[in-house]
């Protein structure tokens, strides 16, 4: 388990409660919009699990919940014993995934470790390579991702940070068939989210969506969802 950081608390990160973030290191993607590139690759620890056990119990009564977030969190082969930790001592667990590893997902929700799930859709399937930066992605395990979400076993979101250069209302328009055809169940809660140029950015050159796009994009998705919403803009 190698835990990269810790925000201390977020009114942000899980809907209705004071929560802090903990980034686990390491990922199987390479989406060129990513914010967290130190995160990607193997690294030193900056806590240990013992610091963070030891941080919870003193913000206990302080904190609603815990978000883990990477990275990847699923990568880790010791995600489910830290949960079980974290929950013993009281606290919600959101988890943020990409998806990739549905046998995960399904072990921790079905054991009742999760209270939470954000899942990022990157976009529709013809463009998921390029928006994931790799040659090639398992398609079938994000779908049984999706999939699982969408029945309901546990409350969840879905998100897709939007940059201009890799989204378009033709994409759209593909996600949206995409998730109508895998399930039939619309999907609960969606959100949009602009990209934002950083200095940490994977890579360079891309832009965050017009509002009036956002807003189209919106509209395009709202057929197949129940609740869509912008985050992150007025």
């Amino acid at each position: 388990m190698v835990i990269a950081g810790l925000q201390k608390m977020t009114l942000l990160d899980y809907p209705g409660k004071v929560a802090c973030t903990v980034f686990l290191q390491g990922c199987n993607f390479r989406c060129p919009f990513c914010h967290n590139r130190d995160l990607l690759d193997a690294a030193p620890e900056t806590f240990s699990v013992e610091e963070l056990l030891a941080f919870l119990k003193k913000r206990q009564g302080l904190l609603d919940a815990v978000c883990i977030s990477g990275g990847e969190p699923t990568l880790q082969p010791d995600l489910e014993a830290l949960i079980r930790e974290i929950k013993a001592l009281g606290y919600a667990v959101k988890l943020d995934t990409n998806g990739s590893h549905p046998s995960v997902l399904k072990r921790l929700a079905n054991s009742g470790l999760l209270d939470y799930v954000a899942m990022d859709v990157k976009n529709s399937p013809a463009e998921y390579g390029n928006t994931t930066g790799l040659p090639s992605v398992n398609l079938e395990a994000v779908e049984e991702s999706l999939s699982f979400l969408l029945n309901d076993t546990v409350d969840y979101e879905l998100r897709t940070t939007v940059a201009d250069e890799l989204h378009s209302e033709q994409s759209f328009t593909e996600l949206g068939q995409w998730l109508r055809q895998l399930s039939k169940n619309k999907a609960k809660r969606f959100f949009l989210q602009a990209y934002v140029d950083r200095d940490s950015v994977l890579c360079e050159g891309l832009h965050a969506p017009s509002d009036e796009k956002l807003a189209a994009l919106r509209e395009i998705l709202a057929p197949y969802v129940l609740e869509i919403s912008i985050r992150g803009r007025s």
